[in-house]
């Protein structure tokens, strides 16, 4: 039977008694070209990720077309400085006739596919290929006409919450919940690209489950796969990260990406360490049973005749464990034999007078 906590998004199931939901991002690193686009489709399913995310917009649909002022990115440490935000879109965008193939090859993989999209009439397009799912990103979780819009349909609902703080993401929630969400998901996230380890703040992770009552994932900007694997202990039950074929072939995201060996390894640890997890429990597990022989306990280490009274000289705690247990020490010593022993017995109480 699932758990009232799961949550079903395709054919996969989400939560806390589940594996890591491990999402790549493909973004813009298709740099504009279906065959590549397709290819790292194909890689990210050999890899092991449960699901492909897209970006459904056009750059008309995320900003007018000025070149300076407050259009420019003038941040000389920006991967896209030098450039204006239309010109960044219209290089990073997806074209919308390309998502049904993309979502075609995934859905033949075995892997789920949906999308983030970035206006209203982005939604109404990916209802009409039937899109599972709706991740609204971070820079657009104040949008909330755009969340209410997403919300509507009825689909699982995934929220990246980079720079919202909790007023905003109260907003987002309620507003979701209002429109009829019942599967929702936030993502932790910290908007800088690439992001630090110091800078992700985990422990928010839990915290956030606690108060909005729902499934908190990762989505994750950092590179390699130690930030995504300590959320998992930490609750995270989705974890999203931008992939690309290979960053030193270029694109608008690749500098941060993940490549498909990285892919990989991510898909098997995170679900190692949910395996880990376990349950609260203390003594010997099952498969601890048979080292418990090894343990110390008691023996005798010298032949030693009946009627003497055991010395230090006697009996040692060693290992095996198949003798007294080591505390028992100072009520064994001082005690008269009660038969004779051989060198590597045990010690036990009937043994001793």
């Amino acid at each position: 039977m699932q758990s009232e906590n799961t949550i079903i998004i395709g054919e996969r199931n989400i939560g806390p008694g589940h594996a890591p939901f491990i999402i790549a991002e493909m973004s813009g690193n298709h740099n504009q070209s279906l065959d590549r686009a397709l290819a790292i489709v194909d890689a990210a399913a050999k890899a092991g990720a449960h699901a492909l995310k897209l970006q459904t917009y056009t750059a008309d649909t995320m900003t007018i077309d000025v070149a300076d002022g407050d259009f420019a990115i003038t941040d000389p440490n920006s991967f896209w400085s030098g450039k204006n935000l239309h010109e960044l879109y219209q290089q990073a965008y997806t074209p919308w006739e390309w998502h049904s193939p993309i979502m075609e090859r995934a859905k033949a993989l075995g892997m789920v596919c949906f999308s983030s999209p970035f206006d209203e009439s982005a939604v109404d397009f990916l209802e009409s290929l039937d899109a599972p799912a709706y991740k609204i990103a971070s820079f657009e979780n104040t949008d909330l006409p755009l969340i209410r819009k997403a919300a509507r349909t009825g689909k699982p609902l995934i929220i990246s919450t980079g720079m919202a703080n909790v007023a905003e993401l109260s907003e987002a929630v309620n507003t979701a919940r209002s429109a009829g969400c019942k599967d929702l998901i936030l993502l932790k996230c910290t908007s800088t690209y690439p992001a630090t380890a110091d800078n992700t703040n985990l422990l928010t992770i839990p915290h956030m489950r606690d108060l909005f009552a729902c499934q908190v994932g990762l989505s994750d900007h950092t590179m390699g796969v130690g930030v995504s694997v300590a959320s998992v202990v930490l609750g995270a039950t989705v974890i999203e990260k931008h992939f690309t074929l290979s960053r030193a072939e270029g694109g608008v995201d690749s500098a941060f990406s993940m490549e498909p060996h990285e892919l990989a390894q991510l898909v098997i640890e995170t679900e190692r360490a949910h395996q880990a997890l376990g349950n609260i429990r203390y003594g010997a597990s099952d498969a601890e049973k048979k080292s418990l022989q090894f343990r110390r306990s008691i023996y005798f280490v010298k032949d030693v005749a009946a009627g003497e009274i055991l010395t230090e000289a006697h009996v040692r705690i060693i290992r095996p464990g198949m003798g007294l247990a080591p505390k028992h020490i100072d009520k064994v010593i001082g005690r008269k034999l009660k038969a004779d022993v051989r060198r590597g017995t045990p010690v036990s109480w009937d043994l001793l007078a």
